[in-house]
């Protein structure tokens, strides 16, 4: 049997305990073994009436896969976490899920990483100074640098600045971070089966600048970096207004979108609905992937929680993973 995946078991008080059980009730979280707190996730177990057996194990090396048990490898203590509110205590609990995930899946000892949601602010009030998941992932995976990918049934979009504030972002999307994402996106294209990917490329400024009328990033910046990429033989074209391109590439045209800050490429994705979104990291030296959406602590306790894109989550994760095995075989 191949190695497990890990998936981290989010802010304890948000849904992600609730669409972990359901996953795993469901089959779609088979040879997974979650990190978090044994307990929470018994008390979702119960609380859905799902039947599913949640059974703590000592080290990942010691999983059994049974049908009907999640098995939970303890990164906090057992304890009462509120329901659908931000605190303290559940954030330092998300934080050690989250390292422990990481650890595991850098080591090898795991095929990848799936993590369910996380609040900031609760990660701020526990003490822990990042943004999001992705800063957590390329500070404690191994690599200085990491993208975010957004994928659904409709495309995929890679950002090239994520978690700043606009104005940071236009200062930070300069040639080697356009240089970065394409070549990520083109890559992660290729890991998911398509051969020469198509590379479309988002104009910052209405128009993609309007051929200088409307700002000179695109001139200056943006076209430089897809020209140096095809000279690299990646397939990049653009740069398009971002009003537009997202259109194109749900006809078909375009396999990828890079888009330069969080929002031109997130509302398309979430505007779609995010039952089926996945979000992935690249630039790690292994495989994670998420759920597209947040901790949703307006319904956290309510039942009524989509575990849809956890499960597109997992499966995304298991492909990656199985690619990036035959890739290391064949070299």
């Amino acid at each position: 049997m191949s190695k497990p995946l890990v998936i981290s078991m989010g802010d304890p008080s948000g849904i992600g305990p609730e669409i972990i059980v359901k996953a795993s009730a469901k089959g779609d979280a088979d040879n997974c073994v979650v990190t978090g707190c044994p307990s929470v996730l018994k008390d979702a177990a119960n609380a859905l009436g799902s039947g599913l057996l949640v059974r703590e194990i000592e080290a990942l090396e010691t999983a059994a896969p049974v049908d009907g048990v999640m098995e939970v490898l303890r990164t906090s203590p057992n304890g009462a976490f509120p329901v659908g509110t931000v605190s303290p205590e559940s954030g330092h609990a998300a934080f050690r899920a989250i390292e422990a995930g990481i650890m595991l899946a850098r080591s090898g000892r795991a095929s990848g990483l799936v993590t369910a949601p996380i609040n900031k602010q609760a990660l701020a009030a526990a003490g822990f100074d990042y943004p999001g998941h992705t800063e957590i992932l390329a500070d404690l995976g191994g690599t200085g640098q990491a993208a975010m990918m957004l994928v659904n049934d409709d495309f995929r979009t890679v950002l090239v600045t994520i978690h700043v504030s606009l104005r940071d972002a236009i200062e930070r999307a300069d040639f080697t971070a356009q240089m970065t994402a394409i070549r990520l996106a083109n890559q992660a294209c290729q890991d998911l089966g398509i051969e020469r990917p198509r590379v479309a490329v988002a104009g910052l400024n209405p128009h993609a600048g309007e051929g200088g009328l409307f700002g000179r990033e695109e001139i200056d910046v943006i076209e430089p970096a897809i020209k140096a990429a095809r000279h690299e033989g990646i397939d990049a074209s653009g740069p398009w207004p971002g009003d537009t391109v997202f259109m194109a590439a749900r006809k078909g045209e375009h396999d990828v979108v890079v888009a330069q800050y969080h929002d031109q490429g997130l509302i398309p994705v979430k505007y779609l609905g995010v039952e089926k979104g996945v979000n992935v990291t690249l630039g790690l030296p292994f495989v994670r992937t998420s759920p597209d959406h947040g901790t949703a602590f307006d319904i956290a306790g309510k039942g009524v929680a989509d575990a849809g894109s956890l499960a597109v989550a997992i499966h995304t994760a298991r492909q990656l993973a199985a690619t990036r095995q035959h890739n290391e075989e064949a070299a």
